[in-house]
């Protein structure tokens, strides 16, 4: 990003991309309460004003997976096992309320959780030593987006006690360790993460067609 700070914390607007990362699970009356995980010493969390339900953990770990694990641990001190869990990426600030609701609906109370996903609509090529090795089918492809939904208990078991879990980029491949298949709930592709600087004026775009700009 070619910046001072970690990205989640670039402005978007008169926001940043954490604290509108927050107010897209917010939107959904169904969520509780938003628990941001940041490292023990960070030291840009305190300039940001969050709204009423967000909190912040600081517990973050050296991967997502490790970071995720962490901040279910400081949940499970006051939640039921069958409650469930959100997780979304602070770097996503597009999250449309439609997606959301879709999610949370369409996974109901299967154990097996659910995530959304867009379906690979270019032609995708498996590279090697920069040359294509192959041409793979994009017919059964997904891209993994967040949120990810999955019953708090399961999914702290699987960061928990598989090891392989631990080296997972997302949720749901943490969840398929123990032998779960988690629902995909087709997304827009408007969810997009941000990664690089180019990729903020996207952002911009899509929340000013949102009205939310």
């Amino acid at each position: 990003m070619l910046a001072d700070r970690p990205k989640q914390y670039l402005p978007l607007g008169r926001q940043t991309l954490l604290e509108r990362a927050a107010q897209c699970l917010l939107a959904d009356g169904r969520v509780e309460r938003v628990a941001i995980v940041i490292a023990k010493d960070d030291p840009h969390a305190a300039a940001l004003r969050l709204p009423a339900r967000c909190e912040w953990v600081r517990d973050g770990g050296a991967s997502r997976a490790e970071t995720v694990r962490n901040g279910l641990r400081h949940l499970r001190t006051d939640c039921r096992g069958q409650d469930w869990v959100l997780v979304h990426d602070a770097a996503r600030p597009c999250l449309g309320e439609t997606d959301l609701a879709a999610l949370i609906d369409t996974v109901g109370d299967d154990v097996n959780g659910g995530l959304l996903a867009a379906p690979a609509s270019d032609t995708m090529k498996r590279g090697q030593d920069g040359r294509v090795a192959q041409t793979v089918e994009r017919a059964t492809l997904w891209r993994a987006l967040t949120p990810q939904y999955f019953r708090i208990d399961i999914l702290a078991r699987a960061l928990e006690s598989e090891p392989r879990a631990l080296a997972a980029t997302d949720e749901s491949a943490a969840m398929e360790s123990l032998g779960f298949h988690p629902r995909l709930v087709a997304g827009a592709s408007s969810n997009l993460k941000v990664t690089v600087a180019s990729d903020l004026l996207l952002a911009e775009a899509i929340l000013r067609e949102q009205g939310r700009w």
